[in-house]
């Protein structure tokens, strides 16, 4: 049998509720503008206290807008991506050594009031952060960040350097206070005891985390951190849906839909994806437009699948 993105799957699914409703504050008109008309091809979610309406998916900026020599494709990503609309864009400094920022500024110096736009430092200390953050505004083509996130923390040392005096939290709060950017995150998908410790130590405005349906079966995001974010009122959005493909296998998940539509059913605002073609997002943002919530039996069901092979869905996490 060949594995298949495309292989829709027939369901009965019952809808979950209790986290909506969040009040939609207006942003101020130097960053991203709300665009009735692409709000309105995508079911959204406010971002949690950012108030801000997001698409249900998300365009990544790993895949192909990191790679070099891919720039007319990106480009073409990028344009269809908000044309169908995507409201949410994000990438980091460290995608493709600039690559993924370049791509997108070009698109970004025409059509920036469309998005809001998420970037990342992976340095730790404030001058390597604010060098970065330059150096971002100028690939990206804009002078202002909706989100400036720092990128993938890992352990306590991280966090230590960071929130040092002269630790890369200076840089963000610096950056806010400046008006160069609107709201503060942080990210990770290596140890959700770690970001557990993030969040507690300062008040984030958003969080990006890995989730997935092989997740509950070895240090869990969903069960150890995620309460956490949701508790604190913290826009979530979730990442390594499809785990660079190593979600599907035989007898295990099989399609984009089953593991779109798991973390969907999460209390999650938006879902970032790393897009290889035009193909793989038209079926992405088929499977949001058509996306109803899985019941608890569903969502365990697809958990019990991913268990025989969890530990390479889960590549990405400490090993203990």
């Amino acid at each position: 049998m060949k594995l298949s993105r495309r292989n829709f799957v027939k369901t009965s699914i019952i809808g979950l509720t209790g986290y909506f409703g969040f009040k939609n504050l207006n942003l101020p008109e130097i960053f991203a503008k709300q665009s009735a008309n692409s709000v309105s091809k995508l079911p959204f979610r406010i971002l949690r206290n950012t108030g801000y309406k997001v698409g249900i998916f998300s365009l990544g900026g790993q895949a192909t807008l990191e790679k070099s020599g891919t720039e007319k494709e990106s480009i073409k990503i990028i344009n269809s991506a908000l044309d169908l609309g995507v409201n949410y864009i994000d990438t980091a400094a460290a995608y493709g050594q600039g690559i993924s920022e370049t791509y997108i500024g070009e698109v970004m110096k025409d059509r920036r009031s469309e998005v809001f736009l998420a970037t990342k430092t992976h340095n730790r200390f404030y001058d390597g952060s604010m060098t970065l953050l330059e150096k971002s505004l100028r690939q990206l083509q804009t002078d202002k960040i909706d989100l400036w996130q720092l990128h993938n923390v890992r352990t306590d040392n991280d966090l230590q350097k960071i929130f040092a005096e002269d630790g890369a939290i200076k840089a963000l709060e610096k950056a806010r206070s400046d008006g160069i950017v609107r709201c503060l995150g942080i990210t990770g998908h290596y140890d959700p005891f770690v970001l557990a410790r993030g969040i507690n130590e300062y008040p984030f405005d958003c969080i990006l985390m890995a989730l997935n349906a092989a997740d509950k079966h070895y240090a869990s995001f969903i069960d150890n951190l995620l309460p956490i974010a949701v508790k604190k009122n913290i826009g979530i959005i979730g990442m390594k849906i499809p785990s660079r493909g190593r979600i599907f296998r035989q007898g295990g998940i099989t399609t984009m839909k089953q593991a779109m539509e798991y973390v969907l059913t999460l209390p999650v605002s938006t879902v970032i994806v790393g897009i290889s073609n035009l193909r793989e997002l038209e079926e992405n943002i088929n499977i949001a437009m058509n996306f109803k919530y899985l019941t608890k039996e569903q969502m365990e069901e697809l958990e019990e699948l991913t268990k025989p092979y969890h530990s390479d869905a889960s590549w990405f996490k400490t090993q203990w």
